[in-house]
């Protein structure tokens, strides 16, 4: 998600101070995506450059509020009504980490996927009791956490994947899995 577009579905509502829209998106989101007050200013300060908002003094207290243009909202609505595009999404630092890993010699591939899964995992038993948690009340934030749980699960799927395809790839049997059953101590010396 562009915060610039965050910030102008905000606006959306009516004119506010950059503090209260930094705080308003980590709400909206769950604060899964926190903002450093700094992003919203440098942020609010290209789209008044860009006349999707306009700034006003407020009351002679020195801070700007802000409020968005026809332009903006223009802006906002084909944002909207755009779907994102899977090759506009940020680049998969996991996919290229294991990409490198099989280029550079000596790193163990496998334990990378173990060590990624291990903490997918435990990301995905906090994000479902987070889920148990919330309230009804909170479909916005049941929407972010929704979408971070399936998130979590095709990436444990497809790191199962990878490890399948590793060891297809390597000519050897297929090891247990760290989420199947760990085998007795008699089975683990055979």
């Amino acid at each position: 998600m562009s915060i610039k577009h965050g910030l102008l579905a905000l606006l959306r509502e009516g004119p506010k101070y950059g503090y209260q829209l930094r705080g308003e998106f980590e709400a909206a989101t769950g604060a899964t995506w926190p903002l450093n007050i700094g992003q919203v200013y440098t942020t609010l300060t290209r789209l008044e450059r860009d006349d999707l908002v306009s700034a006003a003094s407020a009351e002679g207290d020195g801070r700007s509020m802000y409020e968005i243009t026809d332009a903006g909202r223009a802006e906002l609505a084909k944002w909207f009504e755009t779907p994102v595009a899977r090759e506009s999404r940020p680049r998969d630092e996991l996919a290229i980490k294991l990409a490198l890993a099989l280029a550079v010699p000596g790193v163990d591939v496998s334990a990378v996927v173990q060590r990624q899964r291990m903490s997918t995992m435990g990301s995905l038993q906090e994000l479902t009791r987070l889920k148990r948690g919330s309230r009804d009340a909170e479909i916005s934030w049941q929407l972010v956490l929704e979408s971070m749980i399936f998130a979590a699960e095709a990436e444990i799927r497809w790191l199962d994947h990878c490890e399948a395809l590793l060891l297809r790839h390597r000519g050897r049997p297929a090891a247990t899995p760290q989420t199947h059953a760990v085998p007795n101590e008699q089975e683990a010396r055979r």
